[in-house]
């Protein structure tokens, strides 16, 4: 009895030593990826685009404040946040000042089910179900309207069912968004169609990658897509193999830079990249990460060829 005693006693307490670092330690280790996409025209200079997604911020959290607000250093050409960044009334303010100087950047912005609803305690096997969140039978109870005046004040541009330009260096991208998929709000059809052909790059952003977006943006030939949502799995298998991405997009693709290929009007098949954010924060009621850090992306859009 004794091996086995000691055999479970180990077993406890690497358990418990996983639990304790997906507590304390990871959720703060902020990281700043980066990636390059060749999507613009020969002889284009590069384009940098700051990526953030699913803050899910509470006043408290001095740490990733504080990180969020060290950003404004890589000065991006443009910003764009793919939602969730409170996690309570009281956090608007905190997330005003968080972004500090990178509002002074030119940015875009679509909204998640946390800046509609805060969050609320719920079983972890809910994530293993792709279904729409059931939050939306709930009251709204966060500042959305306030959100999205304050930050259209200071010149984001609010991408919800939108199409806007901004031009970069001479390149003209043509941005087009959607509400939150996993609310079940996206209506797609209202911003859908091909590029302008006046553009010299097309991006999509939305909230929650499902597949209904992601395929209805393909189909455009949008050049490139962004979305949050999944946490990147939020506790991943050791090397980040991510469980559940709470939406129908397969666990493959649940962070980072892959693509997504649709079929197009004329039967022809397009190819977009796609950027997964595995985002900053999470729900309080689920503060832990394991094998999947917190994250923000720069990614730098470069010439083709």
């Amino acid at each position: 009895m004794r091996p086995l005693l000691r055999g479970l006693a180990a077993t406890a307490a690497v358990g418990l030593g996983c639990f304790g670092y997906g507590v304390l330690v990871e959720p703060r280790a902020f990281r700043l990826r980066r990636h390059q996409v060749a999507l613009l025209p020969p002889g284009s200079s590069p384009v940098r685009v700051l990526h953030l997604s699913d803050l899910h911020l509470l006043p408290r959290q001095r740490a990733k404040r504080e990180w969020v607000a060290r950003l404004a250093a890589l000065e991006p050409d443009l910003v764009v946040d793919t939602g969730d960044n409170l996690s309570s009334a009281d956090a608007l303010d905190p997330l005003i000042s968080s972004l500090g100087r990178l509002l002074e950047r030119p940015g875009v912005f679509v909204l998640g089910s946390n800046d509609y609803y805060s969050p609320v305690r719920k079983s972890p096997l809910r994530y293993f179900s792709s279904g729409a969140n059931r939050t939306a039978e709930r009251e709204r109870d966060l500042p959305t309207a306030e959100m999205v005046a304050r930050l259209s004040g200071h010149g984001w541009r609010d991408l919800t069912h939108r199409r806007t330009t901004v031009e970069v260096h001479g390149v003209r991208i043509e941005l087009r968004g959607t509400d939150d998929a996993h609310l079940e709000l996206d209506d797609y059809a209202s911003v859908a169609g091909p590029p302008a052909p006046d553009h010299h790059v097309s991006i999509g952003v939305t909230h929650a990658p499902y597949l209904r977006v992601l395929d209805a943006m393909a189909a455009d030939r949008l050049d490139l897509v962004l979305a949050g949502h999944t946490h990147g799995g939020q506790v991943c298998l050791p090397g980040g193999r991510a469980l559940v991405t709470n939406c129908d997009l397969d666990p493959a693709r649940v962070k980072g830079l892959s693509s997504h290929t649709a079929r197009t009007d004329d039967g022809a098949r397009h190819t977009a990249a796609l950027h997964v954010s595995a985002g900053l924060g999470g729900s309080p009621y689920a503060p832990y990460r394991f094998a999947c850090p917190p994250e923000a992306t720069l990614l730098t859009l470069t010439a083709r060829g």
